[in-house]
C-alpha cells in the first residue's frame, strides 16, 4: 500500500503552533499599500498577479512596486469581475474603475500625477483582509477560507462597520489565518473562527486584539516583541492601553535588545524596560517546506524581563 508524502499529511500552521513558534515579532508589513480587487479564481502564486492580466497591466503593477508600494489582490463575491475597487493606503482612499483604466491609473499614480479624474473618495468603513491564497499555501486555503466565511457572517449578523475581503498572500503562511486591518494597519495571525467575534469587538473599538496580534509593522521584530510584552502585562492588570517603543539598545552579543516602552491609558501613563532575547525554534515556514528532512531552525524573539520604571501599574 502506497504512503502519502509527508507534505500531504501535515500543515505548516499546525506544525508552527505545536513547535511554540510565537506570533510576536512577525508583524512586518509595508507602510504604503495598494489593494486591487480581482476575482480570486484567476490569482496566480504571486500576491499581485492574475492569469488574465494584460502584459501592460503587469508592467504597471511592477512599476508601482518599484515606487515602494506593496500590492495585494483582494476579492469578494459582490464585486463585479471587470469593475475594480482600488484602495490606497495610508491615504485611506478608494476608487472604482473599469479594467481598461487600471494601467492608465497606475501610470498616473507612479508618476505622482493627479488622480482626480477617477474621483477617489475616503473609505467609509475600515477594511479587514483575510488571506485565502491557496495557490500560495494550502494553509491559507484551509484556515483562511474558514475564517473569512466566519468574518463575513459575523459582520453581517452583528452589524459591525467593516468591509471584509479575501486577500492574496499577507506573509507568514504558517500563521494562518492571517488578517490585516486598514487603516489601523494591524496584522494578526492564527485567527480561527472562534476568535472572530472578540477580534471584531476589539477592532470596533480601535484597539489591538492582543491574543492574535503580531506586532507593530513599523518596528523590528525585537521591538514588536517588547511592545506586545508590555500590552500583555498591562492587560493582566486590567489596563487597555496604547504602547509606544521609544528606544532600543542592542546587547554586546547582538542576541539581546533592551527597549524602553511608554504606555498610556487616558490620563495614566508609565514606562517599562523590556529585555528581549533571540532564540530559535524548529519550524516549517510554509507547507512547501515540509519534507522528510524535517523543519529548519529559525530565529525568534521572546521577552525575558519586563521591569516597570515609572508610573502605574507597579508589580
Amino acid at each position: 500500500m502506497s504512503m502519502k508524502p509527508v507534505a500531504a499529511r501535515l500543515f505548516c500552521t499546525v506544525e508552527s503552533e505545536q513547535a511554540g513558534d510565537p506570533l510576536a515579532g512577525t508583524g512586518a508589513h509595508a507602510q504604503r499599500n495598494l489593494l486591487i480587487s480581482w476575482p480570486s479564481g484567476k490569482w496566480m502564486r504571486s500576491l499581485r498577479k492574475a492569469r488574465d492580466m494584460s502584459d501592460n497591466l503587469i508592467n504597471q503593477i511592477e512599476a508601482t512596486v518599484e515606487t515602494g508600494r506593496r500590492i495585494n489582490l483582494i476579492h469578494r463575491e459582490q464585486q463585479p469581475a471587470e469593475q475594480h475597487r482600488v484602495y490606497l493606503m495610508p491615504e485611506n482612499l478608494q476608487i472604482e474603475l473599469p479594467r481598461d483604466q487600471l494601467p492608465v491609473f497606475l501610470d498616473a499614480l507612479n508618476r505622482g500625477g493627479s488622480l482626480d479624474s477617477w474621483r477617489p473618495v475616503p473609505n467609509a468603513s475600515p477594511l479587514i483582509l483575510c488571506c485565502t491564497h491557496g495557490k500560495k499555501d494550502k494553509c491559507c486555503a484551509k484556515f483562511g477560507n474558514a475564517t473569512f466565511k466566519t468574518l463575513v457572517q459575523a459582520v453581517n449578523e452583528g452589524g459591525y462597520n467593516f468591509d471584509v475581503w479575501q486577500s492574496s498572500h499577507l506573509g507568514g503562511c504558517r500563521l494562518a489565518a492571517s488578517v490585516m486591518t486598514f487603516p489601523a494597519h494591524r496584522k494578526y495571525g492564527r485567527i480561527g473562527p472562534d476568535e472572530v467575534v472578540p477580534f471584531l469587538e476589539a477592532e470596533s473599538e480601535n484597539r489591538v486584539y492582543l491574543s492574535c496580534y503580531r506586532g507593530n509593522s513599523a518596528l523590528e521584530p525585537a521591538g514588536q516583541c517588547a511592545e506586545i510584552a508590555v500590552l500583555q502585562r498591562l492587560g493582566e492588570q486590567g489596563y487597555v492601553a496604547d504602547a509606544r517603543v521609544e528606544s532600543m539598545v542592542p546587547g554586546i552579543s547582538g542576541k539581546t535588545v533592551t527597549a524602553e516602552v511608554h504606555w498610556n491609558e487616558g490620563r495614566l501613563a508609565g514606562l517599562f524596560s523590556v529585555q528581549c532575547a533571540a532564540t530559535t525554534v524548529m519550524r516549517y515556514d510554509t507547507c512547501a517546506d515540509i519534507t522528510p528532512s524535517g523543519p529548519s531552525e529559525s530565529t525568534v524573539w521572546v521577552a525575558k524581563e519586563i521591569v516597570p520604571v515609572s508610573g502605574l501599574p507597579a508589580d
